[in-house]
C-alpha cells in the first residue's frame, strides 16, 4: 500500500522566519506532508507567503513551485537576495520581483501616499476587497503592499510585499530598502491624492488659484490635471524633501 504522506524537512532564511511560529524559527522542521504536496503548498501550510520568496532548493537542487515533495526532502527557502547575484540558479518567477508599480491593502494609506512622493504609481483605495487587489495586481502588474500575510497567499498575486513596520515613515524606508527602490525613484512627479503625473504650470495661469503671498514669494507651480490643485515648493514641500533625502541617502550609504 502507498503511504498517505511523506516526510519533508524544511529550513527558512533570514527574514522569512518572521512568519513561522517561535519554536519553529532558525532550525530544521521535519512535517508530514501530502503525497500529492507540492513545495508552494508546504511553505504556505508553514505561515511563509509565496511571494516572500524568490530561491527554494530541494536536496540542494534549485526548483519552481509546483514541485512535488518526496519522502526525505530537505527543502531549504530563501526570501529576496540584495547583496548578490544569484542568476545561476533557478529563481521561482520568471519575473523580477522590483517591479515599480504598487497596489496597497487598506491599512497603507500612509505608505501609498508617501511612495507617489517618491514617485512609484500606487494604487489604493480604503474600500479595495482583498479579491479586488488580487485581481488589479494580476491585470495590472502590480505589486501587492500589505500587512495581511493571507492576502499574499492568493493564487493570482504572483508580486507582493508583506510590510513589517506600523508607522508610514518606517514602512517606506523598509520597501526601499527590501526593494532597492532608491535608483528608480521620481520625487514629486506624481500628485499624492490623484497618483497622475504632475506638470509644469505658468506662473500667469496660477494668479486666483494660490494665495497672494504665495504668489509673490514662488516662480515654480505644478498642478494635478485631475484635481486641478497647484503645488509649490513651500514648507510642507520642505518636509518632504528632508524625508526623500534621507531615504536616497540611506540607500547610497
Amino acid at each position: 500500500m502507498v503511504p498517505a504522506t511523506v516526510t519533508a524537512t524544511f529550513r527558512f532564511y533570514e527574514e522569512l522566519n518572521d512568519f513561522l511560529a517561535r519554536t519553529r524559527r532558525h532550525q530544521d522542521i521535519v512535517v508530514p506532508c501530502a503525497r500529492a504536496a507540492t513545495v508552494k503548498h508546504m511553505i504556505e501550510a508553514l505561515g511563509v507567503p509565496h511571494t516572500e520568496v524568490e530561491l527554494i532548493l530541494v536536496n540542494g537542487e534549485s526548483v519552481p513551485f509546483d514541485r512535488p515533495l518526496q519522502d526525505g526532502d530537505r527543502v531549504a527557502v530563501y526570501p529576496t537576495f540584495e547583496a548578490f547575484d544569484i542568476s545561476p540558479l533557478l529563481r521561482v518567477r520568471d519575473q523580477p520581483l522590483r517591479e515599480t508599480r504598487f497596489v496597497a491593502d487598506a491599512h497603507l494609506g500612509g505608505l501609498a501616499h508617501l511612495l507617489r512622493m517618491t514617485g512609484f504609481d500606487t494604487l489604493y483605495d480604503n474600500h479595495f476587497e482583498d479579491s479586488e487587489i488580487a485581481r488589479i495586481a494580476a491585470e495590472e502588474g502590480r505589486i501587492v503592499l500589505t500587512r495581511d500575510r493571507e492576502l499574499l497567499k492568493r493564487r493570482g498575486v504572483t508580486h507582493g510585499c508583506y510590510v513589517r513596520a506600523i508607522k508610514s515613515s518606517l514602512q517606506v524606508r523598509e520597501v526601499f530598502r527590501r526593494l532597492d527602490l532608491a535608483r528608480s525613484a521620481r520625487p514629486f512627479a506624481l500628485c499624492l491624492d490623484c497618483n497622475v503625473p504632475l506638470h509644469r504650470i505658468d506662473k500667469s495661469d496660477v494668479d486666483g488659484r494660490v494665495p497672494e503671498g504665495v504668489l509673490a514669494r514662488h516662480a515654480r507651480f505644478v498642478t494635478c490635471t485631475h484635481c486641478r490643485r497647484v503645488f509649490w515648493e513651500g514648507s510642507h514641500w520642505r518636509k518632504m524633501r528632508a524625508l526623500v533625502d534621507e531615504l536616497l541617502g540611506e540607500a547610497n550609504a
